[in-house]
């Protein structure tokens, strides 16, 4: 389910590649919980051999092993060539470089500076063609791209200073590339919605351009009320391909999770905008198994994720909760029916409602939850309902938040919930 990574663990600006073991590889920056700026200064590299469980093969990289140590390290990528693994990195002072590595999870060392002649040295991305050419891309605003000489050196002879445009493409930032028969995708953060909260495609029959605009893939807005950007890629896992993104949380622009959707490309090439959900690549979960709160795929109004103040068992839940708030969940399998709700919350107030529906936050209820009073915010006890409905099969779950005659203001924290039969 999304997020895919242990709550602890914030990683965005993720490059999902499989490696030549079979494994699929997670390159990203490092999100520090609490942290009001972007990054931190080392990457960690994930693995998986299913998508669904994964391994945290520790620091591959920081700063400190750079040219401008402690810069916090932004938007990595990494490649396969001629048997190491060079790893991309960016950092806050508009500086790029590489690192090498025998093994696709590091740890990257010996790392050199990349001449960019620019100031917008962000985000850099690296292809290697079917022909063993390897190309170079970067920018903010402007997409710029150029063959290597080496892994070291771009060729400026090469140089295409304009590969996307946010005139033209909606191009903010966070380029990423792959080719799919002998078409070259470029997947890059998108702005033309008004924040750079889209990951969008252009495609081209050259790895140098020009490249045309596509659509959107996908949108995280609404993801958590402060959301600002998205970045991510898209990658092929045995046969199957796949888009990674990030969400934030806990009601900031920080503090990212990578997420996965399953992606599938029209016979002319194209891509359709694809869902946020819960569910993810997973099969629906089922609502008689716990479901924790923090999953939201949507959440509207000032509701959004918090941290137990200790965090020591990294415990999330939804918090700031007022009245006419809504949270969603897609997709809940809810089998041959249920007949009762349950959720556990904590509040020093009066408390509040919860009203369940399906399928849109607009259809009818389907039950009411009344939380009471339980001495503290961090004095949880469960509460439950009934369903008044007899529904099956697999639909949206809403839950709206709403306050009795006697509270306002924030009502009620929810940490998770379940339904029974």
């Amino acid at each position: 389910m999304n997020p895919i990574l242990p709550k602890k663990y914030y990683v965005p600006d993720v490059e999902a590649r499989q490696c030549k073991d079979g494994r699929i590889y997670l390159y990203g920056s490092y999100d520090i919980s609490g942290n009001t700026n972007y990054c931190s200064h080392e990457y960690h590299v994930f693995s998986s051999n299913n998508l669904i469980e994964w391994i945290d093969h520790g620091v591959s990289f920081t700063s400190e092993d750079t040219f401008s140590p402690y810069t916090p390290l932004y938007a990595p990528d990494c490649t396969y060539k001629d048997g190491l693994y060079y790893l991309y990195f960016c950092m806050a002072d508009n500086s790029e470089g590489v690192a090498v590595s025998k093994s696709p999870y590091g740890p990257f060392k010996n790392a050199q500076p990349i001449k960019i002649a620019n100031k917008d040295a962000i985000d850099p991305a690296i292809f290697v063609d079917d022909d063993g050419e390897v190309y170079y891309y970067w920018g903010q605003f402007k997409a710029r791209g150029s063959k290597l000489k080496n892994m070291f050196e771009i060729d400026e002879s090469t140089l295409n200073s304009k590969i996307l445009s946010e005139e033209e493409h909606g191009f903010h930032e966070g380029f990423s590339i792959r080719k799919r028969n002998d078409i070259y995708y470029a997947i890059y953060t998108d702005i033309s919605r008004g924040k750079a909260s889209c990951l969008s495609y252009a495609t081209s029959k050259s790895p140098l351009g020009p490249f045309k605009k596509g659509g959107v893939i996908i949108d995280n807005t609404g993801c958590d009320p402060q959301t600002w950007n998205n970045h991510g890629s898209i990658a092929e896992f045995n046969g199957n391909w796949y888009i990674f993104y990030h969400r934030s949380s806990q009601g900031s622009k920080f503090n990212r999770r990578v997420c996965i959707e399953p992606l599938k490309f029209n016979q002319d090439g194209s891509i359709n905008e694809v869902e946020m959900t819960t569910q993810g690549i997973s099969d629906s979960p089922k609502a008689t198994l716990r479901m924790e709160a923090y999953r939201a795929c949507l959440m509207n109004g000032k509701v959004h994720t918090e941290v137990a103040p200790t965090n020591d068992d990294y415990t999330e839940y939804l918090s700031f909760i007022e009245d006419n708030d809504w949270v969603s969940y897609k997709y809940i399998n809810f089998e041959n029916g249920v007949s009762g709700f349950e959720v556990r919350a904590s509040t020093p107030t009066q408390g509040g409602i919860i009203e369940i529906r399906i399928d849109s936050i607009d259809d009818p209820l389907i039950g009411k939850c009344y939380i009471f009073n339980t001495g503290g915010w961090n004095k949880w006890k469960n509460f439950s309902c009934k369903i008044d409905k007899n529904f099956e099969g697999i639909h949206a779950l809403y839950l709206k938040f709403k306050n009795s005659k006697s509270s306002w203001g924030r009502l009620f924290n929810i940490e998770s919930f379940l339904f029974y039969k």
